[in-house]
Parts: C-alpha cells; structure tokens; sequence
C-alpha cells in the first residue's frame, strides 16, 4: 500500500507547477512528498528529480515514470468504479487536446453543449498544434487534423477539411477572378507570412503578400473587408462562404482535402466519460457546417 500511495503522491505533481502546490492539491506537507518521492527513487535506483538551486523537475526517466503512474492510477480509480457501478454513469475528469483554431471555431460550442448535457465531468483542455502522445501526455481523446501516424489508438472519421482560396465578391468584380494559380502573382495576397507559398495540385505559387497580418482572423477579417485573396483551411472561413461575404476561388487546384478524426485509446470497455464525449463529438461534427463544404 506505502508504494501506491507512494506513486499517487508523485502523481501529483502532473498537475503542479511545484512541489509546494503538489502537496498541497495532495492534502500532504511538502517533506511528506519528497519523502515519498524518495522511497520511490530509492526503490527504482534511479533520479525522477533533478535538483537544482531554482528548484526541481522531472528527469527524462521521471517524465515516463509519471506517464506511467497516472496511467496506472486512471486505471485502478476505472476498476473501483466499475466495481462500485460507477462505470456506466458519466462522471470524472476528462483531459481533450484539439488544435487551437479547430477549437475556436469548431469545438467552442460542442464543449460547451457537452459540459450542460453531463455536468458532472470535469473537462481539460489542450490547445496545442502537433499530433500528441495520448499516452504519455495523460489524455483521454484528441481531435486530430490531417494524416493520422501508425498506431494502436482508435480513430473515428468525422469529415475533411479543404485548403480555400476565397476573395469578397466586391474584390472580384474590381480585379477579375484569377483563372490558374500563376494568376495570383498579379492579385493582392492575404497571409500571415511573407512571401506566400501555396500548394495547388499541379504547382507551387511563390508570390509577395499585399498584406501580412499577425493571425488568420486578421487575414479573414481583411478580405471580407475586399483587401484581397486569402487562403486557409475550410473550418474559419465556412461562416463567410455560406454567407455570401466570401467566394471561392480555383477550386479545381485544391490540395487534397485533409481528414479530421476523433482519437482516443479505449474502446466499449472505456470509461463512460470518454465514450459518451466521443459520441458527442463525433455525431456533431459530421453534421457541422465547416465538414459540408464540397
């Protein structure tokens, strides 16, 4: 039992920035934690900490040990839950990592719809822009943008998304809809970086940007505004296309459209938190509006 409690207490600081804060999320004092940590270190021979005079992180080894503590311990609370009939009641933590701007305009209000439909979930979630190691990382489902990697994780298909060229229609009527790639060389250019290059099928545009703004907001916003030709994925600009305030432009030259899944790492025998978001997600975001785009 000391080596359980021993693994719940390192555990802890998954969620800490320091040890102080560690101890206190765990109800402990702090030498109560580094002697924990420590019966740890001596039993498995090797450092999890390094210690430094600016305080103490984790060591490679460390990083894995914890991967594999809290692997474990979601594992144990899941048993007890299940034994406790727990299991089929949609309760606990739950930890989503999704791309930044899929989440703002996508995820938004499907995460807001969930959190009123199962109160009782406390849900985390992680904005970040490369496909994570759910495993590793402590995460319980991903919404993942793009070519899936190898591996043993189940992935649920819920649409594509496209790379759009699209201008205002006050825009096109003053400069003419361009007819091949190469004809952009002549239009104004929208991006957040300079020089642009753009991928069609077939050839590759390099060209100056007209305007170079900070975010992709900033580049849809400028050519609502008739600045000029942006191109970005279908998810930011689905709005403003099914509205009339943009047109798409060279269609017949778009990459290949680039799917979208929602990842996760257990099946029907998974906790029903994560089951019943998957769920969620997957029967809404193949009815969304960005994934109806032809």
């Amino acid at each position: 039992m000391e080596r359980y409690r021993d693994m719940q207490l390192f555990a802890a600081l998954a969620e800490q920035p320091s040890l102080a804060s560690a101890a206190r999320a765990a109800q402990v004092s702090a030498p109560t934690l580094m002697r924990a940590i420590a019966r740890l270190e001596a039993r498995l021979r090797v450092p999890l900490l390094q210690r430094s005079t600016r305080g103490v992180s984790l060591t490679d080894t460390g990083r894995a040990y914890m991967a594999d503590c809290v692997r474990l311990l979601a594992a144990v609370d899941a048993a007890e839950a299940s034994a406790k009939g727990l299991h089929v009641q949609v309760q606990g933590n739950l930890r989503v990592f999704m791309p930044l701007l899929f989440s703002r305009y996508v995820m938004a209000p499907l995460l807001a719809s969930y959190m009123d439909r199962y109160p009782a979930v406390q849900l985390t979630a992680h904005y970040h822009d490369y496909y994570p190691n759910l495993h590793e990382e402590g995460l319980d489902v991903a919404i993942l943008v793009g070519e899936l990697p190898s591996s043993s994780l189940i992935a649920r298909p819920v649409g594509h998304v496209r790379q759009i060229l699209c201008a205002s229609p006050a825009y096109l009527a003053a400069h003419g809809e361009p007819r091949h790639p190469d004809d952009l060389k002549r239009h104004r250019l929208i991006a957040t970086a300079d020089p642009v290059h753009w991928a069609f099928q077939g050839c590759q545009l390099k060209a100056r940007a007209r305007l170079s703004c900070a975010t992709v907001q900033g580049t849809i916003n400028a050519a609502v505004q008739g600045a000029g030709l942006v191109r970005c994925l279908s998810y930011p600009l689905h709005e403003h296309l099914l509205s009339g305030q943009l047109c798409r432009v060279l269609q017949g030259y778009e990459p290949a459209p680039l799917p979208v899944h929602v990842v996760y790492g257990e099946g029907r025998h998974g906790p029903m938190r994560v089951r019943s978001f998957v769920d969620h997600c997957v029967a809404a975001l193949r009815e969304h509006p960005a994934f109806q785009l032809a």
